[in-house]
């Protein structure tokens, strides 16, 4: 069985696409490729798909991934090219290598978030940028399934920074006048700090309050590095296993004797 993981994303109108709506997609795509899928057993089969941390309905992304269970060997770019072309355009497969580590989920310690709000000022948005990162503690309050819970939103935070658009390539907002770009990274923590529950943090803390709800966009999800305070690519580690492989395999390999001379 071959492990095969992909990068995919939700560009555009296709970010209201709910969680349910691309399994589905996926699966079409999955058999229109004709991709040799590993199957679960029981009565009712089911392709081994495993989504990580996908993001909410209504907000886009450059950055979810996914692995599916081969019964037979495909090469991961010729695969995500046909899945690709299987895909609507907006869902759109970037990224694929061969599973050669464990621990996917693992490696999905932080994700990097921009909320394009407009008609919020960039000077009101660092202010109220500043007095979320002073503060000691910003709770929140959330409704769940549960009823309504109470949780701190500062500590997840590890960045926070707000500045002017700077264009926008995904088409998702036009440009206004008065516009602010907050960019994000959270760690993810339980209960789970969403971007929303940031934007009522700084509600909270400045009385920060967009007048039309923000587009929202994860950037990018992966290990967060503590020393840099960057998030790291989570596929790498399987790009690297691969390019060691023929190294290590030279290495290992038994010496041959040289033929001999004529005498």
């Amino acid at each position: 069985m071959q492990r095969i993981r992909l990068r995919y994303t939700k560009r555009g109108r296709l970010r209201f696409t709910s969680h349910r709506d691309f399994q589905r997609a996926f699966e079409r795509a999955l058999r229109r490729a004709e991709v040799p899928m590993a199957y679960s057993a029981g009565f009712t089969p089911h392709p081994k798909v495993s989504y990580a941390n996908a993001a909410p309905t209504g907000t886009g992304s450059e950055a979810e991934f996914l692995e599916i269970a081969l019964t037979e060997r495909r090469d991961p770019e010729t695969l995500r090219a046909l899945l690709d072309e299987s895909l609507p355009a907006g869902l759109d497969i970037t990224d694929a290598v061969e599973a050669r580590t464990s621990g996917l989920a693992d490696r999905l310690t932080a994700s990097v978030w921009e909320l394009r709000l407009d008609g919020v000022p960039v000077e009101g948005a660092r202010k109220a940028v500043e007095a979320f990162l002073a503060a000691e503690t910003v709770e929140v309050q959330r409704k769940t399934k549960n009823g309504i819970r109470t949780f701190d939103t500062r500590a997840a935070v590890a960045e926070l920074v707000a500045d002017r658009p700077q264009g926008d390539p995904r088409g998702d907002r036009p440009a206004g006048d008065a516009c602010a770009i907050l960019r994000l990274v959270v760690r993810h923590v339980t209960p789970a700090v969403r971007p929303d529950d940031v934007l009522s943090g700084l509600r909270a803390v400045a009385d920060l309050a967009p007048p039309v709800p923000a587009a929202v966009t994860r950037l990018a999800q992966g290990l967060f590095d503590e020393e840099s305070g960057t998030v790291t690519d989570p596929l790498a580690p399987d790009r690297e296993a691969v390019t060691a492989a023929p190294s290590t395999a030279a290495a290992t390999a038994p010496a041959t004797a040289p033929e001999a001379g004529p005498a």
